[in-house]
């Protein structure tokens, strides 16, 4: 998938590695699905790709089980999940998802991380365009025979598929995410992790001095609780 690609997954796994920020931010995802869509995740797609992917950040079982449970206290915050699109320095192409019991501290947040960083918070609709959302799946390989692999899951929807470091990552569009999903777990495939990404149709060349300007407000972005993953369009 490129540079850019090798350092969002860079960044994503130097992220993931705060393992109690992880946990916080997958409980907060648990919660949201669950009160949607239920608790029984066998009934409740969304919940159990949730699940798959706390298992695969480690999130003990026991944690995840607290939080499914604490979605049904009618006390326990309402979350929302929200993109804000916007331009960093250099005309860099932002998108950040949260996930937030409180917009207008996210909102300020992040109009106020693109400010110190000379970018600017924008409307919706105003950098999406620039970019394709997808759903990835991350699986191991486990001796699968990557051809044959390819040739079964292209009436699914897939889109690319590929191999790394002993795992295997699909990608499909984003409405093709649940046929993927229920094909996957037909084949009996367990996933380690399912998530949407956005990936920008054009990119950005910096030099290494305005790279670094970008890398410090997204790592900026990431620090913040409600922010779940961050996408640029820097090549």
């Amino acid at each position: 998938m490129g540079r850019a690609f090798e350092f969002r997954k860079e960044r994503k796994f130097k992220r993931w590695s705060q393992m109690s920020k992880v946990f916080t931010r997958l409980g907060k995802e648990i919660v949201m699905a669950v009160k949607v869509g239920g608790p029984d995740p066998a009934n409740n797609s969304k919940l159990r790709t949730i699940i798959q992917n706390a298992k695969g950040a480690s999130m003990p079982k026991d944690r995840i089980e607290a939080a499914i449970k604490r979605a049904s206290n009618k006390d326990e915050k309402d979350y929302e999940e929200i993109a804000y699109e916007g331009y960093g320095p250099h005309g860099v192409a932002v998108i950040i998802e949260t996930s937030t019991d409180n917009i207008n501290r996210t909102v300020a947040n992040i109009r106020s991380y693109f400010s110190k960083a000379n970018g600017s918070l924008s409307t919706s609709g105003s950098v999406s365009f620039m970019f394709n959302k997808k759903a990835v799946f991350r699986f191991a390989q486990n001796e699968l025979d990557m051809e044959e692999l390819e040739l079964e899951l292209i009436d699914f929807g897939l889109d690319e598929i590929d191999e790394n470091e002993g795992e295997i990552f699909v990608y499909t569009a984003f409405e093709d995410f649940g046929k993927m999903q229920k094909a996957l777990e037909d084949k009996n495939i367990e996933i380690i992790n399912a998530d949407f990404q956005w990936f920008p149709t054009t990119t950005v060349e910096l030099d290494e001095e305005q790279e670094e300007e970008i890398n410090k407000l997204i790592e900026k972005f990431e620090e913040d609780d409600d922010v779940n993953q961050v996408f640029t369009n820097l090549a």
